[in-house]
């Protein structure tokens, strides 16, 4: 009952919103970067999302934010957070429903056959040229959710060059972690219920996932750096992983809950 009752709000609500979006998209106006974090935050309220935000998030355009990928619901996540749009796989584009959703996002998609890496990372590039912000999932499909896992650094190629006279690409370390259930610490048996990875089907998985309590979604944004910082792209990569990684295994053990309670005490008045 309570999957079919989200279920059917999640859906009116899209369907609600998705002529209003077409249109701010069409004439190219403001609304089409505000609308889609509205939409996204109230799909987190139809869905009993709590978010759980460490860090602060980078103003400055453009900016990528890296971040590793756990499920379909990392979209909503980053959507309700964050005025940018996606870097997805080209089959993305082809999928019902959440197809047009993803284009209605202006998201980006790349296809990572070999031999078409250039052109998406001039796509990349294009998008960023214009002060875009963008988010990309740098494992380049999602985990189980026991590690993160290894950073791929081809698209980050597309950080590596900054047009002249434009200012410089702000790269932001970002970790997504489903943390608990109801308040009860998410533990690995329950990992498969929230992650959506291998040969799962999405329409089991959503239904089966809509269906349980209050999931709490931890986000965690890292310090942000320059390409300029780093003497190759690999290396960027392996910064971005390294504080991806050590921000995962800290949100889903409970550290990043104490390291805030922490900070919160020092700032109290003696």
């Amino acid at each position: 009952m309570l999957g079919a009752y989200r279920l059917v709000l999640y859906l009116g609500w899209t369907v609600l919103l998705i002529p209003l979006q077409a249109i701010a998209v069409a004439l190219k106006l403001p609304l089409r970067w505000r609308l889609p974090r509205f939409y996204h935050a109230t799909c987190c309220k139809l869905l009993g999302i709590d978010l759980q935000v460490i860090g602060r998030r980078s103003k400055k355009r453009p900016t990528l934010f890296v971040a590793n990928h756990c499920s379909y619901l990392d979209i909503t996540v980053f959507g309700a957070l964050l005025p940018a749009s996606f870097v997805a796989k080209a089959e993305v584009a082809s999928w019902p429903f959440f197809g047009m959703l993803a284009k209605l996002q202006q998201s980006v998609f790349v296809d990572r056959r070999r031999g078409s890496t250039r052109e998406q990372i001039d796509q990349i590039k294009h998008r960023l040229a214009r002060r875009e912000r963008l988010i990309m999932f740098a494992e380049g499909t999602s985990s189980d959710g026991v590690r993160v896992l290894p950073f791929k650094s081809a698209l980050l190629a597309a950080a590596e060059a900054v047009p002249a006279g434009k200012r410089p690409l702000v790269i932001q370390p970002v970790t997504i972690a489903y943390t608990r259930l109801d308040g009860i610490p998410i533990g690995r048996h329950l990992r498969p219920f929230f992650n959506w990875y291998g040969d799962m089907e999405l329409g089991p998985h959503l239904w089966q996932l809509v269906g349980l309590g209050r999931p709490t979604v931890t986000v965690v944004f890292h310090d942000p750096v320059t390409a300029e910082q780093f003497p190759s792209r690999k290396e960027l990569t392996a910064h971005c992983e390294q504080a991806v990684a050590t921000g995962y295994a800290d949100a889903i053990s409970g550290q990043w809950a104490r390291v805030r309670r922490r900070r919160l005490g020092r700032r109290r008045p003696a």
